[in-house]
C-alpha cells in the first residue's frame, strides 16, 4: 500500500514514528516536514527556507520531533502541532546528518563535513566533540545498549562509539570501501548497519566484534536499517528498489517494492509492527509482513 505525501521532486528522505502514533518525514528537497497518519491523512509544515535540506528525523525526549538540516547546518525541532524552531551548529559548514536521542536526555547528531559529533539539549545548547578522523564523513547515529552512541563513518570505513563524556573509539570494517551508512540497535543488543558500497549488512557487538553478511545482489546499495520485533532488522535497498529483512542469524529475504524506481530511503517499524518506507518519488509504502 502506498500513500502520496508530496510531489515527486520533494522527497521524502527519512521517516520515524512520533509520540502521537503518526509517521513523520523529512521532505529533503522542499524544506518541509510531513506528518502521515496510519489511515493516510497527510499534513505538511514549511520550514523557514525551502533549501535547508531536512534530512534525518527522530523523536525527542520532549514530545517533539528533532531533525537535521544538512544544507544550512542547523538542528531543527517541530512540535506535534507544527511549531518549528532551529539552532545553528557552532562549526560553520558542518553538514549535520544523523540524529538520535541519547541516554542522557539530549539529542546527539553527526557532522559529516566537520569530523565531529554534536550534542544538543532540548533547550538548544550545543556541544561538539572532535573525532580522530579526517574526512571520515560521520553519517547515521543510534543509541547503543551500553549508554553510548554508535555511528557510521562512511568515508573512514569504520564504526564509531562515543560515550556521553565525549570519549571516542573507532572500529575499522573488515571490508574495504564498504561505505557504512544506516545503523540501528538490534534487539540482540548489538549494532546492525548497512554497507552501501559493499552491498552487505554488518553487525558489531559492544566489545567490537564484527560480522558481515553479503546481500544476494551486491549492487543493491542498502541505505537505512531498523530493528524488527522478531529479532532481525529491516533495511532499504536504494539501488534495487527493494526492502530486505535479515534474521538474527544472518538469513536474508528481499521484497520488491510495488512502484518501479521508487528510490527507497528511510525505514521504520510502525505501532502495529508494520514496515513503513520513505520513497523519494513523493510516496510512503506500508507493508504488513
Amino acid at each position: 500500500m502506498e500513500f502520496t505525501v508530496a510531489d515527486e521532486k520533494s522527497g521524502p528522505y527519512a521517516i520515524t514514528c512520533g509520540p502521537d502514533g503518526a509517521l513523520w518525514l523529512t521532505l529533503v528537497h522542499a524544506g518541509r516536514i510531513a506528518r502521515l497518519t496510519v489511515e493516510g491523512d497527510v499534513a505538511t509544515y514549511p520550514l523557514d527556507t525551502d533549501d535547508c535540506g531536512p534530512t534525518i528525523i527522530t523523536p525527542g525526549p520532549d514530545d517533539a520531533l528533532w531533525f537535521t538540516r544538512f544544507r544550512d547546518h542547523r538542528i531543527g525541532r517541530i512540535t506535534l502541532d507544527g511549531a518549528v524552531d532551529s539552532f545553528p551548529t557552532p562549526t560553520p559548514g558542518s553538514g549535520p546528518f544523523g540524529i538520535v536521542t541519547g541516554p542522557d536526555g539530549a539529542l546527539w547528531f553527526t557532522e559529516t563535513s566537520a569530523d565531529r559529533i554534536g550534542r544538543i539539549t532540548t533547550g538548544g545548547r550545543i556541544t561538539e566533540f572532535p573525532l580522530p578522523t579526517s574526512g571520515g564523513f560521520p553519517s547515521a547515529i543510534t543509541a547503543g545498549p551500553d549508554d553510548a552512541l554508535w555511528f557510521t563513518l562512511n568515508q573512514a570505513n569504520a564504526i564509531g562509539r562515543i560515550d556521553v563524556a565525549g570519549n571516542v573509539a573507532v572500529h575499522s570494517l573488515p571490508t574495504s570501501d564498504a561505505g557504512p551508512v544506516g545503523i540501528t540497535r538490534g534487539t540482540d543488543d548489538a549494532l546492525w548497519f548497512v554497507e552501501i558500497g559493499a552491498g552487505q549488512i554488518g553487525r558489531i557487538s559492544v566489545d567490537g566484534r564484527m560480522d558481515e553478511f553479503p546481500l544476494p545482489d551486491r549492487s543493491a546499495r542498502p541505505h537505512a536499517i531498523v530493528a524488527a520485533p522478531d529479532g532481525g532488522c529491516w533495511f532499504t535497498e536504494w539501488g534495487a528498489n527493494r526492502i530486505g529483512h535479515i534474521g538474527s542469524g544472518g538469513a536474508i529475504t528481499e521484497y520488491d517494492l510495488p512502484t518501479p524506481s521508487s528510490e527507497p530511503h528511510g525505514i521504520v517499524v510502525g505501532p502495529e509492527d508494520e514496515v513503513w518506507v520513505a520513497l523519494e518519488i513523493g510516496r510512503v509504502c506500508a507493508s504488513h509482513p
